[in-house]
C-alpha cells in the first residue's frame, strides 16, 4: 500500500534506466524518486495534519524533568516533551549525554553496541545546461576498482533529462576506501575520486562544481539482533528509538521500523 500510494502520486516511478551491473532478485522490484529521495520524506511529513518541522536541530542531551522529557540542543534553549523519538544512527544515540545514559540498560546497551555501519563518500558533480554526457548507460556498478562502487548519471536514472537542467552525476565509493579515509582532508579524499573517476568514464566533461560528501553511517551492515524495529528505552515519559539501525537499510526496513514505532507510540498515548 505504500508503494502504491507513492506510484499513485509520482513520489516514485518504477526504474526502467539501465543499470549496469546491478544484481536483481527474482521477483523483486526497483523504483526510482525523479525529485530526490527526500521527495517521500516531505510527502509523509505533508501528511502530518499540520506538524511543525525543525531542521538543523543537534540535540545533544535527554533529561527527565517533571515528569516530561528535557531535551537540549547545540544553538538554543532545552524543550521539554511529553515523547521523544530517536531515528538517527545507533552510535548517535549512544552518544548522547544526560539522564539517557542511565536510562538504557545493560542489556539494551550491549544490543545497541553490536549495531554497525559501513561508511562511504559520495561525490556529486554538476553541469551547465546543455551538457552532454555520453555513455550507454543512466547508472554502473563498478567491481573492480579500489575506489569507486557505483556511478549514475542522475537526471538519466531519473528520466528527467531536459534542455533547461544540466545533468549530474553520483558517485559512491567502496566501503573499504570509505573506512580508509573516513578522517581524511576532505579536499585530498574528493582529488583521489575525481583521478579514479577519469580513469574509469574518460569522456566525463569538466563539472561546473563538485560536492563531496561524508558519510559517516551509510548502511547497516548489522542490525540490533533479531531486527525488532524498535526498542523501548523508558515507559513513563515514552522514550523509543527505532530506524534502519533495528531492520535495515532499505525502504522496506525504513516501513517495517515506521510501523513499529507507530503502533507502539499510539499504544501509549
Amino acid at each position: 500500500s505504500f508503494y502504491e500510494e507513492l506510484l499513485c502520486h509520482g513520489i516514485l516511478k518504477p526504474l526502467m534506466a539501465p543499470v549496469e551491473g546491478m544484481v536483481v532478485k527474482e521477483g523483486s522490484c526497483n523504483y526510482m524518486a525523479p525529485q530526490g529521495i527526500s521527495s517521500i520524506v516531505k510527502y509523509y511529513l505533508n501528511q502530518s495534519a499540520g506538524a511543525d518541522v525543525f531542521y538543523e536541530q543537534h540535540v545533544t542531551c535527554i533529561s527527565l524533568q517533571d515528569g516530561k522529557w528535557e531535551v537540549s540542543r547545540k544553538m538554543g534553549p532545552p524543550e521539554q516533551f511529553d515523547v521523544v523519538i530517536l531515528t538517527m544512527p545507533v552510535p548517535q544515540i549512544l552518544q548522547l549525554q544526560g539522564d539517557i545514559v542511565n536510562i538504557i540498560n545493560e542489556s539494551q546497551k550491549q544490543q545497541l553496541e553490536s549495531v554497525s555501519y559501513s561508511s562511504r563518500y559520495a561525490l556529486g558533480l554538476f553541469y551547465e545546461a546543455g551538457t552532454r554526457i555520453d555513455v550507454p548507460w543512466a547508472a554502473q556498478y563498478i567491481t573492480d576498482n579500489p575506489c569507486i562502487r557505483f556511478i549514475s548519471i542522475d537526471n538519466k536514472k531519473r528520466n528527467i533529462e531536459s534542455p533547461e537542467i544540466g545533468p549530474s552525476v553520483v558517485v559512491h565509493t567502496t566501503v573499504t576506501f570509505g573506512s580508509k579515509y573516513l578522517d581524511s582532508d576532505p579536499a585530498e579524499v574528493q582529488q583521489l575520486i575525481l583521478s579514479h573517476l577519469e580513469r574509469i568514464v574518460p569522456s566525463l566533461p569538466k563539472p561546473a562544481s563538485v560536492k563531496c560528501q561524508k558519510w559517516r553511517y551509510s548502511q547497516v551492515t548489522k542490525a540490533v539482533p533479531n531486527c525488532p524495529g524498535q526498542m523501548i528505552l523508558h515507559t513513563q515519559p515514552l522514550l523509543i528509538c527505532g530506524g534502519d539501525g533495528f531492520t535495515c537499510s532499505n525502504f522496506d526496513g525504513c516501513i517495517d521500523s515506521a510501523i513499529s514505532l507507530a503502533e507502539t507510540v499510539k499504544s501509549h498515548l
